[in-house]
């Protein structure tokens, strides 16, 4: 038989043990989100593609992160203002185009909503939807990048990513007009052009033949 000592003891060590359990796991939970140095498998050959695709990466796409994977994702942070550290947690992988592993939004719908608050923020709801429905027109069209990243990255496309506001918090609304634009909702008509008038500068936008207006922008074809 156990003394009273003993049996404390034992049930002491058997917690401390449940406990050591559940931070591991835990910590292997959260750690599941992100990609670093020493990761492999299927995202981080997505995560390769997109940086190779962008020119920020020149070596093989073989889903092992080495050496050169995460001095290419650090390139990429500092280009688009994030934490330069080489990891691609959920942040930098939204800001990739791709989704995290939690499910909670895909890439796309993180990614088009986070450019929909910063480009339309104070907007009327349609306007949001509008100008998701710009970029996805844009995907459609050949004269563009055939994803959701490639428009929304491609060379001044859009302001916002150069201004910082690309990287302000996601309004609420923003999110249900991407899902919407996603759906198939088009305002525009069909629009992969659009500017404020108060604030457009150059000749070309103001050529492009007018759609319809719809809050402040101006919606082109």
């Amino acid at each position: 038989m156990f003394s009273d000592r003993e049996r404390r003891l034992c049930l002491s060590l058997v917690i401390l043990f449940a406990v050591n359990i559940l931070v591991i796991a835990a910590a292997q939970t959260v750690d599941a989100a992100t990609y670093k140095k020493g990761s492999s498998g299927q995202k981080v050959t997505e995560i390769q593609t997109k940086l190779k695709n962008w020119g920020y990466y020149s070596g093989s796409v073989d889903g092992v992160f080495g050496s050169g994977t995460e001095e290419a994702v650090k390139k990429f942070q500092q280009s688009n203002g994030l934490t330069a550290d080489g990891k691609v947690g959920p942040a930098t992988l939204s800001a990739l185009g791709l989704s995290d592993t939690s499910g909670a939004e895909s890439g796309d719908v993180q990614l088009l909503a986070r450019l929909i608050s910063a480009e339309a923020r104070g907007e009327p709801y349609i306007g949001q939807v509008a100008v998701g429905a710009v970029v996805l027109n844009r995907v459609r069209h050949p004269s563009f990048p055939n994803t959701i990243s490639g428009v929304i990255y491609q060379a001044g496309a859009f302001s916002c990513l150069q201004d910082g506001q690309f990287y302000e918090p996601v309004a609420d609304s923003a999110y249900q007009a991407a899902r919407e634009a996603l759906a198939g909702s088009d305002p525009t008509g069909g629009a992969i052009y659009y500017f404020n008038p108060a604030t457009a500068t150059s000749k070309w936008i103001w050529s492009r033949p007018l759609i319809m207006t719809i809050g402040k922008h101006r919606f082109c074809s």
